[in-house]
This record gives structure tokens, C-alpha cells and sequence, in this order.
């Protein structure tokens, strides 16, 4: 007889139901000695005797970030399986304390991906900006049309999980690639069949710019007044990444007096953007509330990346997913 590997799920009770839904949370029991109770900041020097034997943690968003004082309470703890994107707030305690933590951000990835792709068709042809113009029937041959879909020039900033994910789904359209990322190596890039270019040069050569910047102290209102004013005519931004890498004030000055372009805006600095904020009603910049990223029951595939590393990691294998002290220095 199989002895099952003790273990808990950590976190918030409703994330953990949203996002191990659809039987994903009876399979972690069915797989684990799983412990009958959520554990989460509030509650664990109530569990934490009963945990002495923990080996393995299932979490996803809201995740408690303990003391290293706290994980010592958790002796034979080895590996932590995270269902969710970065694990920036809690992981390094855990890291130093040599357990292994594991991220879904690759799952995480897809849906935002797959958002930014659409936009960045639609972009492409113009989408946008017809809408708003194409608004009675003598505007129905003075509508701007855009390029097309046909060898036109793409920036992508940042190729981390998401990035590099637009990268491949860009791939097959024939388009021209421009990545601005100074992690990016040339050999990789070379790989990939993107061209590396400047940030202004981004800004200044594409037709469409998607950001995909990390939320560091280093890249905020990294893109400034000057890059927007840059921008071509009829020129798309999307930002999929933080509102925080936007200089909010100056990118408004000058949509305000360029209606050629459009911003595509699932993410915002405050998000959501403060009451009266101009980002609302202006006609020439699309606002979402955060919905490329994982909703309904995308989030679904996060747990199944978790349980396939944790099959991985039962195996004696390292898990592809694996989270390194350098790589929690530039995470968002």
C-alpha cells in the first residue's frame, strides 16, 4: 500500500474553490493525505501543532505569507504547488528555508495572451478606431481602416511568460516582431525570429505596442510623454501588464490631443482609476477591469498545472515551474 504524502491547502477557502473547481479539488485529496481544514494566517498557530508532518502545500491566490519563525513550525515541509501567477509576497521565507516553490505562471499566461493577441489583430486592422468613427451611414467609406494583417511591425515589451506567449501565438501571421527587453538575450532572440530594438525605437517603428513589463521599482512610469507622442499614426497601445509602468498623466495629455491613437487598457494606476478619472469617458481609450487574466474558469488550468508539477516533483523530478531566488528579484 501507497503511503500518501501528508499535505494541506493553504490560503483563502473561496480562491481555492474557484480555482481547484470542477473535481480538481478532490483529485489533490485523492492523491494526498490531505488535511480536513484551510489553513491561512489567521488560523495557523491553531493548525500548527496538527502540521508537524506537512510535506506539501496546494495554494493559490492568497496564499499566507509566514515568518520564517512560522515555517520552522512546519519541519518536514518540502515543496509548496502554487495554482496561481507570481509568488513574489510569500516565497522567499520558504526559499531560504530550502522548499521548493512552484508557480502556474505559464498557465497563468494563456488567457492573457490570447486577450492581447485579439487585440492586437484587431489593432492591426484598424478595429479600434473605426468603431468610433463608423458612427452614422455617410462615415461608412471615411471610417479609418488600418494596415492590415500583413508583414507590419509589432512591439512586444517585455518576453517573460506572458510576452514570450504573444510572441508564439504572433508567430504564424507574417507580421514583423520587435521585442524590447533587456533580459532578452541575442541568441534567444535570434531563436525566437523577433528583432531586439530600444524602447523608443518601439514606440516610434510599430503599428501596435503591448506592454508586458514587470511592476519593478525600476520600471515605474518607465513609459513616458515622449514615447507616446512618438507613436505613428493610428498607433495602438496595449497594456496588459501594470498601470503602474505608464506615466498615467502624461500618456492622457497626449491621447488628449491625438484621436488617431487608441489605448487598449485592461490595467490601470489606481486601478480601479479614481472617480471623474478622464480614462473613462475618453473616446479613443478602450478601459476593462482586468479581465485578461484568468476569470470564470480559466483559472481551472491553474490547478492542473499545479497537480501535473506535483506529479513531476512525487517522481523525484525538479519541476519545470521551480521558482529561484534570482528569478523572485525580477519578478513583479
Amino acid at each position: 500500500m501507497t503511503i500518501k504524502i501528508p499535505n494541506a491547502f493553504f490560503g483563502i477557502e473561496s480562491s481555492i474553490e474557484k480555482v481547484f473547481a470542477r473535481g480538481r479539488r478532490a483529485r489533490v485529496a485523492g492523491l494526498t493525505d490531505l488535511y480536513p481544514h484551510v489553513v491561512d494566517i489567521r488560523n495557523f498557530d491553531t493548525h500548527a501543532p496538527a502540521l508537524e508532518t506537512l510535506e506539501v502545500i496546494f495554494s493559490t491566490w492568497g496564499m499566507p505569507a509566514l515568518s520564517a519563525d512560522q515555517i520552522s513550525r512546519l519541519p518536514r515541509l518540502k515543496a509548496i504547488f502554487y495554482a496561481a501567477g507570481t509568488v513574489k509576497e510569500f516565497a522567499k521565507p520558504f526559499l531560504d528555508a530550502g522548499i521548493l516553490v512552484t508557480s502556474a505562471a505559464t498557465a497563468n499566461a494563456v488567457p492573457v495572451a490570447r486577450f492581447t493577441f485579439a487585440h492586437i489583430l484587431l489593432g492591426l486592422k484598424g478595429w479600434h478606431r473605426n468603431v468610433r468613427e463608423y458612427d452614422q451611414p455617410g462615415s461608412y467609406k471615411l471610417a479609418y481602416q488600418g494596415p492590415g494583417i500583413f508583414e507590419q511591425r509589432v512591439a512586444i515589451l517585455g518576453s517573460g511568460a506572458i510576452g514570450g506567449r504573444v510572441i508564439e501565438l504572433l508567430q504564424p501571421m507574417g507580421l514583423k516582431l520587435l521585442v524590447f527587453d533587456p533580459f532578452l538575450e541575442e541568441s534567444k532572440a535570434a531563436e525566437l525570429g523577433v528583432e531586439k530594438i530600444t524602447l523608443a525605437e518601439a514606440f516610434q517603428q510599430a503599428h501596435v505596442v503591448s506592454n508586458h513589463l514587470a511592476d519593478l521599482p525600476e520600471t515605474r512610469k518607465m513609459l513616458s510623454k515622449e514615447h507616446f507622442a512618438s507613436l505613428r499614426e493610428g498607433a495602438v497601445f496595449i497594456n496588459t501588464g501594470r498601470g503602474w509602468t505608464v506615466d498615467t498623466e502624461a500618456m492622457l495629455d497626449v491621447v488628449a490631443t491625438r484621436p488617431d491613437l487608441t489605448m487598449v487598457l485592461d490595467v490601470s494606476r489606481p486601478e480601479p482609476p479614481e472617480a471623474g478619472s478622464p480614462l473613462y469617458h475618453m473616446p479613443n481609450v478602450h478601459l476593462s477591469s482586468h479581465i485578461a487574466g484568468s476569470i470564470g474558469e480559466e483559472p481551472i488550468a491553474m490547478a492542473d498545472h499545479a497537480l501535473e508539477e506535483f506529479h513531476v516533483w512525487a517522481s523525484g523530478r525538479t519541476p519545470d515551474s521551480a521558482v529561484s531566488a534570482e528569478m523572485l528579484a525580477r519578478m513583479a
